[in-house]
């Protein structure tokens, strides 16, 4: 039986055929922009666009597409256009580029409809859920946007504003009413886009300066149709940090009840505090206060130090004596309108807590009898609350909504707390925020240098330290290289035989990689604690046959650390055993390499164990990648001398060093990167 088909109005179709689909509204677009009509959702565009269009026929034959597109001119006049592409697949997009005459300023609609050679669809614009589509053509960029800020103005008017750690806030306003979003960047970051509630509003962002100096905001106006406006430049000044509205070293001298302020008040003193305590090395400090733990172990302004309603920071170097309770480093107020610095017994152990409004942050890992410098900070802009560990930020910034207090300052009490049972020095208070750099510089220890040889000379079966400490003493199949001497040159004398220059300075150590070996008395550097120790070592053999120890240090049963060639891997290794028992298990870090085969001026190895962030690194030629970092929690103390060309082994020593060793150096800390490049150079790094 025949099937009827009814074509829809203004269509005509043949027995047998379906005519097209009615084009669907969400398979229409305006460039990239969804079909849209109406004042608030028409799309503007920059360019005469693309329209584009999925058209099906039920019959699955080919269809063209019959795009109308019309606007009324300045004049009053209806302005229509018929357009026709070629037939394509059914389900298939569809697309019209629209002439470059398409009208600038103008409300300009669009329709489409489906032709299959026979009939024709509806067009999209029918039913109830059909709608024609507008746009419009901007031709005109926005103008440029002026920019303002009240604490960052610009040179003319103030030449440096203070500063590192303080917020400002700049004004982004265009003239251009059209203009819904900026995009802006400053030196070194950041950049983004932001956009204005309204079309032509202006929009206000803050930028916190991390580093002092020149600095300048560029900005261009966005408009809706996404034309740019030309640059906008802003310039301004940064001053540095400016210093804490409150700090008291702590380095008062015995007997005094009050610790004098280097900014603020000075600080009375409960009777459980004593002065002229130990002080953390390399941190400048010369003396620390003493807290017993009692209900008189406390110091205090009287006063508030910081208004906890605004953005503030709290700081201290600080060494617990016990781990087994809560203890408090300083605080001001309690509950939802205090802050609060200390030490907490955690699930899995003890860690250092900042809380603020009653909201905590923790992390790190405080240990009995060893310093740490701990920072809290609640930035009042972002609402969030960090804690710093020896420079390092640690645990997961917590949102907080402080109120203010009037409640005193206290150092060594805090509500709900113990007090400090331990030593606590250069306690400081800021009223900004610390930047990341300040953070680092403040948890800061000054490397110190355990020793220098430089391996350029030996007398008497030793080559010497270069301050005079103890020698490396040499043991057989160990000489020091150094250029023999020469009437000749062989620049000049074709006869004159050429000899190899040491790898640093005026000679090296050689290891015949048989029982050579070069050692001190007494152990160098403190494994349980942050050290550094590097050397400059170039193999003798292009294709070791088994793995060559250049610097361990012992215990009892195993070596602390060992640095190794190991051939089977063509990589330096760092390996750390966890503790000093014969098979114990090792942390293992490495740095792929081939062996120089006697060629070349060698590599500058380094090992790095920061206590502080309880890990290990290995550098090669002043890097250390992923592969070269671990975590390492419990250093433990290593009472063997130092040795340079083996290494411990099950039958005792062994994997000795064939080649070259020069420029061995080390120290208590643990060195910064910046501070690594320096080593193997035949001078110390510069620590700044």
């Amino acid at each position: 039986m025949a099937a009827t088909v009814l074509a829809a109005p203004g269509t005509a179709a043949a027995a047998g055929n379906t005519p097209p689909a009615r084009p669907l509204v969400k398979d229409l677009q305006t460039g990239s922009k969804a079909c849209a009509a109406g004042e608030d959702a028409r799309p503007y565009v920059a360019e005469p666009p693309k329209l584009s269009a999925v058209l099906y026929d039920p019959d699955r034959t080919q269809v063209s597409g019959e795009f109308e597109v019309w606007w009324t001119d300045t004049e009053g006049a209806e302005q229509r256009r018929t357009y026709t592409t070629t037939a394509k697949l059914s389900g298939t997009p569809f697309t019209l580029q629209l002439p470059s005459d398409i009208p600038p300023a103008t409300v300009v609609s669009w329709r489409v409809r489906a032709n299959d050679g026979t009939a024709t669809s509806p067009w999209s614009s029918a039913g109830e859920d059909g709608s024609a589509c507008e746009f419009v053509y901007d031709d005109v960029n926005p103008e440029k946007a002026a920019l303002s800020s009240p604490e960052y103005p610009q040179p003319q008017d103030v030449f440096w504003v203070d500063g590192v750690g303080v917020y400002g806030h700049f004004t982004m306003d265009s003239p251009s009413d059209d203009v819904v979003a900026y995009t802006y960047g400053f030196i070194g970051g950041p950049y983004g886009t932001v956009r204005a509630q309204q079309a032509g509003g202006a929009v206000t962002i803050p930028f916190l300066p991390l580093a002092s100096g020149p600095q300048r905001l560029t900005v261009r106006a966005i408009d809706r149709a996404g034309r740019s406006s030309g640059q906008s430049a802003y310039e301004f000044n940064v001053k540095s940090g400016h210093a804490p509205v409150a700090q008291w070293k702590l380095a008062d001298p015995a007997g005094t009840t009050s610790a004098a302020a280097e900014t603020g008040t000075a600080a009375r003193a409960g009777s459980g505090v004593t002065f002229a305590g130990a002080a953390p090395d390399g941190t400048g400090l010369t003396s620390t206060a003493h807290l017993d733990g009692g209900d008189q172990a406390f110091l205090t302004p009287d006063a508030p130090a910081v208004d906890t309603h605004g953005t503030f920071a709290v700081s201290a170097w600080v060494r617990p004596e016990r781990t087994d309770r809560d203890m408090a480093v300083v605080s001001q107020g309690a509950g939802s309108t205090g802050a609060g610095l200390g030490l907490r017994r955690g699930d899995e152990g003890p860690v250092w807590s900042f809380t603020v409004a009653g909201q905590e942050v923790s992390g790190g890992a405080p240990e009995t009898g060893e310093w740490a410098h701990v920072l809290g900070l609640y930035d009042a802009e972002t609402g969030l609350a960090q804690l710093y560990v020896n420079g390092h930020e640690t645990g997961t910034k917590t949102k907080a909504e402080p109120t203010r207090t009037t409640d005193a300052f206290r150092i060594g009490q805090g509500s709900g707390l113990s007090a400090w049972q331990g030593d606590i020095g250069d306690v400081r208070a800021y009223d900004r925020v610390v930047v990341p750099a300040e953070a680092t510089e403040l948890g800061y220890r000054k490397p110190k240098s355990l020793g220098h040889w430089s391996l350029e000379t030996a007398s008497a079966g030793a080559s010497p330290e270069q301050s005079g400490r103890a020698p490396l003493k040499l043991g057989a199949g160990a000489t020091v290289y150094r250029v023999p001497d020469s009437s000749c040159l062989p620049e000049l004398d074709p006869d004159c035989p050429v000899v190899p220059l040491p790898l640093v300075g005026d000679g090296h150590l050689q290891l015949d990689g048989e029982r050579g070996y070069a050692a001190t008395e007494q152990p160098v550097v403190d494994t349980s604690d942050s050290f550094t120790i590097g050397a400059v070592v170039r193999l003798a053999d292009a294709e070791p046959a088994h793995p060559m120890t250049v610097l361990s240090q012992a215990g009892e049963h195993t070596d602390a650390f060992k640095v190794r060639y190991q051939p089977s891997e063509h990589a330096w290794q760092l390996v750390m055993p966890v503790k000093d028992e014969r098979g114990a298990a090792e942390t293992v870090v490495s740095q792929i390499e081939s062996a120089d085969g006697g060629e070349g001026q060698g590599h500058r190895l380094a090992v790095v164990y920061d206590d502080a962030t309880d890990q290990v690194k290995l550098y090669l030629d002043g890097i250390a990648g992923t592969s070269a970092t671990a975590d390492f929690p419990d250093g433990w103390h290593s009472s063997g001398p130092l040795q340079v060309g083996r290494g411990h082994t099950a039958d005792g020593w062994g994997e000795y060093l064939h080649g070259d060793v020069d420029e061995v150096q080390a120290y208590a800390g643990a060195l910064r990167d910046r501070d690594i490049t320096g080593l193997g150079w035949g001078t110390d790094p510069c620590l700044c």
